[in-house]
């Protein structure tokens, strides 16, 4: 199978689909000013991920089981924006992010809605983000989920955790389970790293280490018109044994899942 050529068709199409995806964004944004945030609001986030995916073109296939113990915090490799979608469709749950996706029109207020934790990352902000991801973990019964590369990248590899997030492991005994994702065609298909930084990741040039470059840096909704036109993709989910983790202190914790999640992700690469 090879990726779909861009034409004036499924251009036009992509288009089509695009102006219905943002109606479909704004109907369910009324419907969430009368549900209350929460485990409600939550469940409602993975019924509007299925039925974005569909849209989108997006399927996803799962290997491996979530762990039943709470609090249970995942632990993913972040390659493009369809992680939040696919994740949140395939197990529920919510997730911690970055604090500028909170300024985002209507996307921000939504994803606050839908129980997204917004996390400043400066160390400045150090505490007050680790008291947020605590709080978080003591209060709910749906697992949730971080990406602690600290952004999304090209692929090619999976760059190096942030540490300072594991911090409120042994204050909370959450459970830490880690999960890789890997991007496929839509019949299981390798994506080589250049077609995967130019057509499926969605990252910033200026942050990568190692591979290729997109030769056109997208917005995020640029991405999404994009993905359109190519008529989606698969996304493979491994879930991981949980490790043991005790005896650790964050930067060892950080050190062991980053190894654990990036000897997986490019032995199914």
């Amino acid at each position: 199978m090879k990726i779909r050529k861009q034409n004036i068709f499924n251009t036009v199409w992509a288009s089509v689909k695009f102006v219905v995806a943002w109606l479909y964004v704004v109907l369910n944004a009324i419907v969430l000013c009368f549900i209350p945030r929460g485990k409600i609001s939550v469940k409602y986030m993975q019924l509007f991920m299925r039925q974005f995916n569909w849209f989108m073109g997006v399927r996803y296939k799962i290997k491996g089981k979530l762990s039943s113990k709470r609090p249970l915090l995942c632990v993913c490799n972040h390659i493009s924006l369809f992680e939040i979608s696919t994740m949140a469709a395939a197990f529920g749950g919510s997730f911690f992010s970055k604090k500028e996706l909170a300024s985002w029109p209507l996307i921000g207020w939504m994803a606050k809605k839908f129980g997204v934790v917004f996390i400043d990352r400066r160390p400045s902000h150090a505490n007050e983000a680790l008291d947020l991801i605590q709080h978080e973990l003591e209060s709910v019964d749906y697992p949730l989920f971080i990406f602690p590369e600290g952004t999304s990248t090209n692929g090619a590899y999976v760059k190096q955790f942030k540490s300072s997030m594991f911090d409120v492991i042994e204050k909370t005994g959450a459970t830490v389970q880690p999960v890789v994702i890997n991007y496929r065609l839509h019949d299981g298909t390798k994506i080589n790293d250049e077609d995967l930084a130019n057509h499926y990741a969605y990252f910033a040039n200026k942050k990568m280490d190692c591979g290729p470059l997109c030769k056109i840096e997208r917005s995020a909704f640029m991405q999404v018109f994009h993905i359109m036109m190519l008529g989606g993709f698969l996304v493979e989910i491994e879930i991981l044994p949980v490790p043991d983790l005790s005896g650790m202190d964050r930067k060892q914790m950080a050190e062991a899942l980053h190894e654990i999640v990036s000897k997986k992700y490019m032995e199914n690469k």
